[in-house]
Protein backbone atom coordinates (compact mmCIF):
# COMPACT_ATOMS: atom_id res chain seq x y z
CA UNK A 1 0.00 0.00 0.00
CA UNK A 2 1.27 3.27 -0.85
CA UNK A 3 -1.52 5.95 0.52
CA UNK A 4 0.57 7.58 3.34
CA UNK A 5 1.67 10.38 2.10
CA UNK A 6 3.65 12.21 4.99
CA UNK A 7 4.19 15.66 3.51
CA UNK A 8 0.30 15.98 5.40
CA UNK A 9 1.50 15.77 8.88
CA UNK A 10 5.01 16.92 8.45
CA UNK A 11 5.98 18.91 11.55
CA UNK A 12 3.33 17.45 13.80
CA UNK A 13 4.15 16.52 17.49
CA UNK A 14 5.18 13.12 16.26
CA UNK A 15 7.74 14.90 13.95
CA UNK A 16 9.06 16.96 17.31
CA UNK A 17 9.45 13.57 18.89
CA UNK A 18 10.96 12.08 16.36
CA UNK A 19 14.04 14.46 15.12
CA UNK A 20 14.43 15.24 18.45
CA UNK A 21 15.35 12.08 19.75
CA UNK A 22 17.20 11.23 16.10
CA UNK A 23 19.27 14.37 16.53
CA UNK A 24 20.74 13.60 19.89
CA UNK A 25 21.78 10.24 18.43
CA UNK A 26 23.01 11.71 15.70
CA UNK A 27 24.85 14.29 17.58
CA UNK A 28 26.25 11.58 19.71
CA UNK A 29 27.78 9.83 16.64
CA UNK A 30 29.49 12.76 15.00
CA UNK A 31 31.38 12.84 18.82
CA UNK A 32 33.74 10.29 17.48
CA UNK A 33 35.91 10.79 14.22
CA UNK A 34 35.62 7.03 13.07
CA UNK A 35 32.83 6.95 10.59
CA UNK A 36 29.52 5.95 10.61
CA UNK A 37 26.12 4.61 8.66
CA UNK A 38 22.64 5.96 8.61
CA UNK A 39 20.02 3.83 7.34
CA UNK A 40 16.50 5.09 7.40
CA UNK A 41 14.14 2.40 5.88
CA UNK A 42 11.30 4.62 5.38
CA UNK A 43 12.73 7.94 4.12
CA UNK A 44 9.67 10.26 2.94
CA UNK A 45 10.41 12.94 0.70
CA UNK A 46 12.99 14.34 2.75
CA UNK A 47 11.73 17.89 2.77
CA UNK A 48 7.89 19.25 3.35
CA UNK A 49 6.78 22.58 2.49
CA UNK A 50 4.48 23.52 5.30
CA UNK A 51 1.96 25.74 3.80
CA UNK A 52 1.63 23.35 0.98
CA UNK A 53 -1.89 22.12 -0.20
CA UNK A 54 -1.32 18.87 1.70
CA UNK A 55 0.13 20.25 4.91
CA UNK A 56 -2.24 23.10 5.01
CA UNK A 57 -5.20 20.40 4.61
CA UNK A 58 -4.67 18.97 8.43
CA UNK A 59 -2.54 22.01 9.57
CA UNK A 60 -0.85 19.34 12.30
CA UNK A 61 2.17 21.26 12.12
CA UNK A 62 0.37 24.36 13.85
CA UNK A 63 0.30 22.50 17.21
CA UNK A 64 3.36 20.64 16.70
CA UNK A 65 6.74 22.24 15.55
CA UNK A 66 5.25 25.75 14.84
CA UNK A 67 3.91 25.87 18.14
CA UNK A 68 7.22 25.88 19.69
CA UNK A 69 9.55 29.04 19.78
CA UNK A 70 13.52 28.82 19.45
CA UNK A 71 14.50 31.20 22.58
CA UNK A 72 12.10 28.77 25.09
CA UNK A 73 14.05 26.04 23.91
CA UNK A 74 17.71 26.62 24.17
CA UNK A 75 18.07 22.87 25.07
CA UNK A 76 17.00 22.62 21.40
CA UNK A 77 19.01 24.32 19.39
CA UNK A 78 20.16 21.96 17.66
CA UNK A 79 16.79 20.64 16.17
CA UNK A 80 15.94 24.77 15.29
CA UNK A 81 19.54 25.06 13.49
CA UNK A 82 18.79 21.93 11.37
CA UNK A 83 15.46 24.07 10.40
CA UNK A 84 17.16 27.08 9.49
CA UNK A 85 20.19 25.61 7.81
CA UNK A 86 17.21 24.16 5.11
CA UNK A 87 15.00 27.18 5.46
CA UNK A 88 17.89 30.05 4.64
CA UNK A 89 18.66 28.21 1.28
CA UNK A 90 15.14 27.93 -0.18
CA UNK A 91 11.75 28.93 1.82
CA UNK A 92 11.21 30.11 5.32
CA UNK A 93 7.79 27.54 5.12
CA UNK A 94 10.21 24.41 4.71
CA UNK A 95 10.10 21.36 7.37
CA UNK A 96 13.05 18.98 6.81
CA UNK A 97 12.05 15.30 7.30
CA UNK A 98 14.52 12.75 8.94
CA UNK A 99 16.88 11.98 5.72
CA UNK A 100 17.46 15.85 5.02
CA UNK A 101 18.35 16.18 9.12
CA UNK A 102 20.90 13.10 8.92
CA UNK A 103 22.14 14.91 5.93
CA UNK A 104 23.33 17.73 7.97
CA UNK A 105 25.06 15.79 10.26
CA UNK A 106 27.19 13.23 7.65
CA UNK A 107 30.55 14.33 7.67
CA UNK A 108 32.66 13.81 4.59
CA UNK A 109 33.66 9.44 5.94
CA UNK A 110 29.99 8.86 6.66
CA UNK A 111 27.43 7.04 4.66
CA UNK A 112 23.58 6.82 4.43
CA UNK A 113 20.96 4.84 2.72
CA UNK A 114 18.15 6.18 2.17
CA UNK A 115 14.51 3.52 1.26
CA UNK A 116 11.42 5.03 0.16
CA UNK A 117 8.97 3.00 -2.13
CA UNK A 118 6.26 6.02 -2.67
CA UNK A 119 7.60 7.15 -6.54
CA UNK A 120 6.49 10.83 -5.96
CA UNK A 121 8.24 10.66 -2.73
CA UNK A 122 11.06 9.17 -3.77
CA UNK A 123 11.45 11.05 -6.88
CA UNK A 124 12.13 14.59 -4.83
CA UNK A 125 14.59 12.98 -2.25
CA UNK A 126 16.34 11.44 -5.20
CA UNK A 127 16.39 15.17 -6.49
CA UNK A 128 17.50 16.23 -2.94
CA UNK A 129 20.51 14.17 -2.83
CA UNK A 130 21.51 12.55 -5.96
CA UNK A 131 24.42 14.76 -6.49
CA UNK A 132 25.61 14.10 -3.07
CA UNK A 133 28.39 10.48 -3.19
CA UNK A 134 27.71 9.85 0.73
CA UNK A 135 24.22 8.76 0.34
CA UNK A 136 22.72 5.93 -1.83
CA UNK A 137 18.74 6.25 -2.33
CA UNK A 138 16.73 2.85 -3.25
CA UNK A 139 12.94 2.96 -4.36
CA UNK A 140 12.13 -0.62 -2.78
CA UNK A 141 11.27 -1.95 0.74
CA UNK A 142 12.91 -0.37 3.13
CA UNK A 143 12.54 -3.43 5.54
CA UNK A 144 14.69 -5.81 3.38
CA UNK A 145 17.15 -3.10 2.54
CA UNK A 146 17.82 -3.04 5.61
CA UNK A 147 19.10 -6.75 6.19
CA UNK A 148 20.93 -6.17 2.97
CA UNK A 149 22.64 -3.15 4.29
CA UNK A 150 23.71 -4.63 8.15
CA UNK A 151 26.52 -5.02 9.02
CA UNK A 152 27.81 -2.01 7.85
CA UNK A 153 31.45 -1.25 6.56
CA UNK A 154 31.91 1.16 9.55
CA UNK A 155 30.65 -0.86 12.14
CA UNK A 156 28.80 2.00 13.83
CA UNK A 157 25.69 3.11 12.50
CA UNK A 158 21.79 4.42 13.61
CA UNK A 159 19.04 2.83 12.20
CA UNK A 160 16.09 4.88 11.58
CA UNK A 161 12.85 2.92 11.18
CA UNK A 162 9.37 4.63 10.97
CA UNK A 163 6.63 3.32 8.78
CA UNK A 164 3.36 4.34 8.18
CA UNK A 165 1.72 1.22 10.05
CA UNK A 166 -0.97 0.75 6.97
CA UNK A 167 -0.78 -2.57 7.06
CA UNK A 168 -1.31 -4.21 10.17
CA UNK A 169 1.22 -6.80 9.94
CA UNK A 170 3.91 -3.59 9.95
CA UNK A 171 4.05 -4.21 13.43
CA UNK A 172 5.45 -7.73 13.45
CA UNK A 173 7.45 -6.87 10.61
CA UNK A 174 9.25 -3.78 12.59
CA UNK A 175 10.16 -6.26 15.42
CA UNK A 176 11.01 -9.39 13.00
CA UNK A 177 13.36 -6.91 10.89
CA UNK A 178 14.93 -4.84 13.90
CA UNK A 179 15.29 -8.44 15.68
CA UNK A 180 17.13 -9.90 12.36
CA UNK A 181 19.54 -6.97 12.20
CA UNK A 182 20.37 -6.82 15.49
CA UNK A 183 21.91 -10.25 14.64
CA UNK A 184 24.26 -9.28 12.16
CA UNK A 185 24.86 -5.70 13.94
CA UNK A 186 24.06 -6.11 17.03
CA UNK A 187 26.15 -2.57 18.27
CA UNK A 188 24.26 -0.59 16.14
CA UNK A 189 21.72 1.86 17.66
CA UNK A 190 18.11 1.30 16.21
CA UNK A 191 15.64 3.90 16.77
CA UNK A 192 11.54 2.46 15.87
CA UNK A 193 9.13 5.05 15.70
CA UNK A 194 5.65 4.14 16.42
CA UNK A 195 1.81 5.63 16.83
CA UNK A 196 -0.47 5.26 19.65
CA UNK A 197 -3.76 4.16 17.96
CA UNK A 198 -4.86 0.91 19.39
CA UNK A 199 -2.22 0.61 22.65
CA UNK A 200 -2.99 -2.89 22.53
CA UNK A 201 -0.42 -3.12 19.77
CA UNK A 202 2.10 -1.00 20.98
CA UNK A 203 1.58 -3.60 24.57
CA UNK A 204 2.23 -6.46 22.33
CA UNK A 205 5.03 -4.60 20.43
CA UNK A 206 7.00 -3.11 23.89
CA UNK A 207 6.19 -6.87 25.31
CA UNK A 208 7.77 -8.92 22.13
CA UNK A 209 11.18 -7.08 23.00
CA UNK A 210 10.92 -7.56 26.65
CA UNK A 211 10.69 -10.95 25.61
CA UNK A 212 13.55 -10.93 22.72
CA UNK A 213 16.37 -11.63 24.75
CA UNK A 214 17.79 -7.67 23.36
CA UNK A 215 19.17 -5.47 26.09
CA UNK A 216 19.36 -1.99 26.71
CA UNK A 217 16.05 -0.30 25.06
CA UNK A 218 14.82 2.49 26.20
CA UNK A 219 11.02 4.25 25.61
CA UNK A 220 9.93 7.70 24.84
CA UNK A 221 6.44 8.35 24.40
CA UNK A 222 4.71 11.77 23.89
CA UNK A 223 0.87 11.77 24.22
CA UNK A 224 -1.09 14.32 23.48
CA UNK A 225 -4.74 13.02 24.59
CA UNK A 226 -5.62 10.11 26.64
CA UNK A 227 -5.61 6.73 25.19
CA UNK A 228 -9.00 6.21 22.68
CA UNK A 229 -10.15 4.21 20.18
CA UNK A 230 -11.79 7.24 18.95
CA UNK A 231 -9.90 10.15 17.72
CA UNK A 232 -6.91 8.66 15.93
CA UNK A 233 -3.43 8.95 16.91
CA UNK A 234 -3.18 9.61 20.32
CA UNK A 235 0.36 9.62 21.41
CA UNK A 236 3.59 8.43 19.33
CA UNK A 237 6.80 7.03 20.84
CA UNK A 238 10.33 6.00 20.24
CA UNK A 239 11.71 2.04 21.46
CA UNK A 240 15.71 2.81 21.43
CA UNK A 241 18.07 -0.09 21.16
CA UNK A 242 21.51 0.44 22.38
CA UNK A 243 20.83 4.31 22.86
CA UNK A 244 23.61 6.75 23.98
CA UNK A 245 24.44 7.16 27.45
CA UNK A 246 23.33 11.11 27.18
CA UNK A 247 19.72 9.71 25.33
CA UNK A 248 17.94 9.27 28.46
CA UNK A 249 19.27 12.51 30.20
CA UNK A 250 18.04 15.02 27.82
CA UNK A 251 14.39 13.23 27.24
CA UNK A 252 14.16 13.32 30.99
CA UNK A 253 14.42 17.11 30.40
CA UNK A 254 12.53 17.69 27.30
CA UNK A 255 9.71 15.35 27.32
CA UNK A 256 7.71 16.86 30.29
CA UNK A 257 8.17 20.23 29.03
CA UNK A 258 7.04 19.33 25.50
CA UNK A 259 3.72 17.86 26.75
CA UNK A 260 2.77 20.94 28.42
CA UNK A 261 4.02 22.96 25.62
CA UNK A 262 2.45 21.37 22.94
CA UNK A 263 -0.41 19.43 24.70
CA UNK A 264 -3.55 20.19 26.88
CA UNK A 265 -3.08 20.69 30.49
CA UNK A 266 -4.67 17.48 32.45
CA UNK A 267 -4.35 15.59 28.98
CA UNK A 268 -1.09 15.45 27.35
CA UNK A 269 1.54 12.84 28.59
CA UNK A 270 4.99 11.65 28.64
CA UNK A 271 7.13 8.83 29.52
CA UNK A 272 10.93 8.25 29.54
CA UNK A 273 11.87 4.79 30.63
CA UNK A 274 13.51 1.44 30.63
CA UNK A 275 11.85 -1.19 29.11
CA UNK A 276 15.17 -3.76 28.71
CA UNK A 277 18.24 -2.76 30.90
CA UNK A 278 22.14 -2.98 29.73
Amino acid sequence: MLSYRHSFHAGNFADVLKHIVLIEILQYLCKKPTPFAYIDTHAGAGLYDLQSGHAAKLNEAKAGFEKLRKDDWPELAPYFQVVEHHRASRTDSLYPGSPMIAHHFLRPQDRAFFYELHPRDFSQLDELTRNDPRIQTCQTDGFKGLISQVPPVARRGLILMDPPYEIKTDYETVFNSIRHACKRFSNGIYALWYPVVDRERINHLENRFLNSGLKDIQRFELGMHPDSDEIGMTASGMIVINPPWTLKDTMQLVLPRLSSALGEPGRAFSRCDILVPE
